[in-house]
């Protein structure tokens, strides 16, 4: 596949993406929207369950809501949408047949391998429920998809910046979920044209940060 005139690498997304606060009105274009929302889903999951979804908030009132369940910060009363990120730790339980059947039809998996998969997939989450554990795994999956939106935005020329600060009960009214205890907030990300350059604040130094074989011992940053 070539890349596509104007976009941006993969190196270059992560190197130039900055969170910005600030947006342009101007709308996401429908096609643009598109093509990033196909790329987020992209991202993978555990067991390929696919136990993330994306709300995509626009509309004045929606973006009002999303606004005050941040405390009054900028980012999704100025951006055009912000992409709400929503995790389910009940997924595993419904009939996944159309991933499985996807799967094989497009020669990634056999009848064979699903048979053994769907069970292992049973398995695993019980073990999950087991532990207390089902909420975390399902959020670590919509916190990859956000990631995979972060970058293929920035390749498109828009801005993002991923949202922590936010109270869940009152994002999840505002995207109708309220009484759902099985879907839960995992981010909040403003997608835009930026109204503002922000200067990138520095990383520490990967020897800092990499380790080798163990946490704390050193070498990571010499590979």
């Amino acid at each position: 596949m070539t890349q596509d005139a104007g976009l941006l690498t993969v190196p270059q997304a992560i190197r130039t993406r900055r969170s910005i606060r600030h947006y342009l009105p101007d709308p996401v274009p429908d096609r643009q929207l598109s093509e990033l929302l196909d790329l987020t889903m992209e991202a993978p999951s555990s067991w390929n369950v696919q136990a993330r979804f994306v709300v995509v908030v626009s509309d004045e009132e929606g973006r009002a809501a999303l606004t005050r369940a941040t405390g009054g910060q900028p980012h999704p009363q100025e951006a055009p949408l912000t992409l709400v990120f929503v995790a389910s730790d009940q997924a595993w339980r419904e009939d996944l047949s159309d991933i499985y059947d996807h799967a094989v039809r497009s020669g990634a998996w056999n009848a064979r391998f699903v048979s053994g998969f769907s069970r292992a997939t049973v398995d695993f989450q019980r073990d999950l429920e087991r532990r207390g554990l089902l909420r975390e795994y399902a959020v670590k999956d919509a916190v990859i998809a956000a990631t995979y939106a972060m970058l293929a935005a920035t390749s498109m020329g828009l801005a993002t910046s991923p949202m922590n600060g936010w109270d869940e009960q009152q994002v999840k009214r505002a995207i109708g979920i309220e009484d759902r205890d099985d879907l839960h907030i995992a981010m909040l990300l403003p997608v835009g044209r930026p109204a503002e350059t922000r200067v990138h604040p520095g990383r520490r130094p990967r020897a800092r940060q990499v380790f080798t074989g163990r946490y704390g011992r050193a070498g990571g940053g010499a590979l």
